[in-house]
């Protein structure tokens, strides 16, 4: 495009954007250089040059990818400064220092925790569909659930999922995997702009290799590419040459694709080409099956009795990371006060101010689960499963209203340790069990009888 039409096309977009009297004062005077695919405003004085970038580089940086999509890069210069054009021998010099660089990578690419592997991911109702598609993916990548887009809140997961299809992959298999979270892509994109004046050309190349040259690239928090346009660029074209080459993508985010807002859509649309999967917060029988795991992998020795577990799995939230900080704490309280072994009220002295609810009790859901399965001849898993037979309904009603009763759990908490039902589901039981004993005699001796029984363990 020539420049005076390049400029005229940016000019009339941005007009359209900013109140009259900016666009007079900021943009008026503005002139363009345009070299390739590289784009440079030159501002008629260094303090307009600042003003510029300071308040409108995402403004400019989007007109102008309007004007032309495949702008490479684009910066805001003066009339004073110089804009170097690299020789050829400095250019070959580059490309063979940055050549080495990345097949030094290639290497050592194995750049996983080992620690994180699918033998010792514990799996629960809330993950385990997402385990499963992981697995999948890791013994056929490329081939099934591409992408595999896993999301869910902080800290139920989905990193370790990340490294274990890596390690898996890499353990057998000769091909090459790149993890990487979404800061270091951008740094890098970043990086790769910022050496226009070595060779802008030659950094593109090897970034883009780096990127593409794979055969699975695994992206994590991809919601932190929001509002990164030339990011946001980059990563689709990344995203379809690996797709379009039958190359395995896998995708961590705390949010579903149809929150990520600030996403362009038809990134957001390639990340629905797969199969998205949610992963749940964990129920209390999962939690205490990744604190019993995590105690048998310590690096201290440390025993704690199943109340202490299962106090530990009623207070730790559902951020699973938070049970290592408790383990560690237990430890160092036990170590500091020279205590044999620790008890109950030593574990709520030891997490008082860490604890979400900062007062145990001792009627925790699990237990009253428990109770109110073995009085109705059932399993814990029938109340928390979705059959909905009668005596199963009926049954799970009274285990949400005594959970309501007998706890200091809210609706929130308590509807999630029944299969990560919603809160509606529990205040609705609660309502109902609450109405039914105005005129169910049976009914209320039925529930005095299950809550001497809880009280009774």
């Amino acid at each position: 495009m020539d420049t005076n039409d390049f400029k005229n096309e940016f000019l009339n977009i941005i007009h359209k954007k900013i109140a009259l009297s900016t666009f007079n004062t900021w943009f008026k005077d503005i002139e363009f250089k345009i070299d390739n695919n590289d784009i440079y405003l030159v501002a008629p004085h260094e303090s307009c040059k600042k003003h510029l970038k300071i308040n409108y580089e995402d403004i400019i940086e989007d007109s102008i990818l309007e004007v032309n999509s495949e702008v490479n890069y684009v910066d805001i210069i003066t009339k004073n400064d110089k804009v170097e054009e690299p020789t050829n021998n400095k250019q070959e010099e580059i490309l063979e220092i940055l050549d080495n660089d990345i097949d030094e990578e290639y290497k050592n690419y194995s750049n996983f925790n080992p620690k994180y592997t699918f033998d010792n991911y514990i799996v629960g109702n809330s993950n385990r569909f997402a385990y499963t598609a992981a697995m999948t993916v890791a013994e056929k990548p490329g081939v099934m659930y591409n992408p595999l887009f896993l999301y869910g809140n902080s800290g139920l997961g989905k990193t370790h999922l990340m490294h274990a299809i890596g390690n898996y992959i890499k353990q057998h298999s000769n091909k090459k995997v790149l993890y990487i979270t979404t800061e270091q892509f951008v740094n890098d994109l970043i990086l790769m702009y910022k050496k226009d004046g070595d060779d802008n050309l030659g950094y593109i190349e090897l970034f883009r290799k780096k990127y593409r040259d794979v055969d699975v690239l695994m992206i994590d928090d991809i919601q932190f590419l929001k509002g990164a346009i030339k990011s946001q660029q980059e990563f689709t074209n990344t995203f379809s040459s690996l797709y379009d080459n039958k190359k395995q993508i896998v995708i961590c985010s705390d949010r579903s694709i149809d929150d990520l807002k600030e996403l362009e859509d038809r990134l957001k649309t390639r990340f629905s080409w797969g199969l998205p999967v949610n992963i749940n917060p964990p129920d209390f029988d999962l939690k205490v099956n990744i604190i019993k795991q995590k105690i048998k992998t310590s690096d201290f020795v440390i025993d704690l009795s199943d109340d202490i577990i299962n106090y530990v799995a009623s207070n730790c939230g559902s951020d699973v990371r938070n049970i290592e900080g408790f383990i560690t704490r237990l430890f160092a309280y036990q170590a500091m006060m020279n205590i044999p072994k620790l008890t109950l009220e030593d574990a709520i002295d030891a997490l008082k101010e860490y604890a979400n609810t900062g007062l145990y009790t001792p009627n925790s859901i699990g237990k009253i689960q428990n109770c109110v399965a073995k009085y109705f001849n059932l399993s814990v898993d029938d109340l928390k499963g979705k059959k909905r037979n009668g005596p199963i309904v009926n049954a799970r009603h009274i285990a949400f209203y005594l959970c309501r009763m007998m706890t200091e759990e809210s609706y929130i908490k308590i509807g999630l340790e029944f299969g990560n039902r919603d809160h509606a589901t529990a205040l609705h039981s609660y309502e109902k069990i609450k109405k039914d004993l105005e005129s169910d005699k049976k009914l209320g001796e039925q529930i005095l009888e299950i809550k001497a029984k809880i009280s009774e363990q």
